[in-house]
């Protein structure tokens, strides 16, 4: 089996988690401060803060930007649940915005439009997480001018997307956002086996995040109620979570981040390739728009029903049948049972249901080779009866 994605591990990899494990911190150590050091820089970002998982970073970035009862926030439909439960795990309300067909991220066109009819009914987002889809940034430029109109703050939810560049500029410099999030799952394109990191120029933000990371706790005395106790004295301010990296993870991705840019290459090669493999098949490729340089997290064609002799549903078993394991991203958030029951309905985003409808992401990792991209490419021209 061909999958969708995998990790890359090399010796240099295993040989930085065997020092951690020679070392005296395996938790809550230098290497965590070290790996946060290194993605910030590499973003152009003042401040990153590392966590367990993408999850827990977003869920920590909705907190820090004040998200509760009575708040609400947009995203797009076109996302893994992780994003909307963030949202709702704070107590906040959460809608979603369509997508735009071409680059399947939020839709600009859409989200001017909805945020007019919000302000009528003075129900305006607080904030707005755009997602950026397959490894490629969303119009950011577009939405920050809009967040200055409208008074919404902005969490970039870039799980997809580090090593990715918008307007010449690395995601995750926060130029038009509060809060950049993302992930390293083994699927994406570094690693630290689970784990997150949020990048912010807001010092604010960061020493909050620092605290709800690791249960609100403070040993600063300058944030503490009353003089302290004595050395071992803390203080917890809020209510926090255990939501740390730990040293292991950090030297696994401090590791990685080195390799990062040969990644996100490799993946674009892949990507090149499909592209000229690909473009007499009776699908649509994807579009990377003018302003993006993409990491390509994923390469999601959409089948053409009309023209090929087989279903969407056919194609895909077809496809995993044979030995090529393609996935799906995404099923439309609000079609899912549970928010439907908040009262979400079927048709309310018809660009994400009819993108899911003929989605399929082919396999594009770093160790691909190019002898499995031709099975893949020949099993589809099988698959879909051309």
């Amino acid at each position: 089996m061909i999958p969708y994605g995998k990790q890359n591990i090399n010796e240099a990899d295993i040989n930085s988690v065997i020092e951690v494990l020679k070392s005296d911190f395996l938790t809550q150590g230098p290497v965590v401060e070290d790996f946060e050091k290194a993605i910030a820089g590499y973003c152009n970002a003042k401040y990153a803060v590392s966590v367990s998982n993408a999850t827990a970073a977003l869920h920590l970035s909705c907190l820090a930007l004040g998200l509760s009862k009575g708040k609400l926030a947009w995203t797009s439909p076109n996302t893994f649940v992780a994003t909307p439960n963030s949202v709702l795990y704070t107590g906040a309300e959460v809608d979603f915005v369509d997508i735009d067909p071409n680059s399947y991220n939020i839709s600009f066109d859409e989200l001017r439009k909805k945020l007019v009819e919000a302000k009528a009914k003075r129900k305006v987002p607080d904030v707005l997480l755009p997602v950026h889809f397959s490894g490629q940034s969303c119009e950011m430029e577009e939405i920050y001018q809009l967040s200055k109109e409208y008074g919404f703050h902005i969490i970039e939810d870039a799980s997809h997307a580090v090593g990715a560049k918008y307007n010449d500029k690395p995601v995750g410099s926060c130029e038009y956002s509060d809060l950049c999030v993302f992930s390293f799952h083994p699927v994406k394109i570094i690693t630290t086996g689970e784990g997150g990191v949020i990048t912010t120029n807001r010092k604010d933000l960061y020493d909050l995040l620092i605290r709800l990371r690791s249960h609100g706790i403070t040993r600063n005395p300058d944030l503490m109620t009353k003089e302290s106790d004595g050395e071992w004295y803390y203080q917890q301010l809020e209510l926090g979570y255990n939501y740390r990296l730990t040293e292991l993870q950090a030297a696994l991705g401090l590791s990685q981040l080195k390799r990062l840019d040969e990644f996100v290459l490799r993946r674009n090669q892949i990507a090149e390739r499909y592209n000229i493999l690909l473009k007499d098949f009776s699908i649509k490729l994807p579009t990377v728009l003018t302003k993006n340089y993409s990491s390509y997290h994923l390469f999601v064609i959409q089948i053409d029903e009309s023209k090929c002799k087989k279903s969407h549903k056919e194609v895909f078993s077809d496809l995993r049948k044979n030995g090529i394991g393609v996935q799906l991203h995404y099923i439309p958030v609000h079609t899912q049972p549970y928010y439907q029951s908040l009262g979400f309905k079927i048709g309310s985003f018809p660009a994400s249901e009819k993108y899911y409808a003929a989605a399929i992401s082919l396999p594009v990792y770093f160790d691909l080779k190019d002898s499995e991209q031709d099975k893949v490419v020949e099993t589809l021209k099988v698959c879909l009866g051309s």
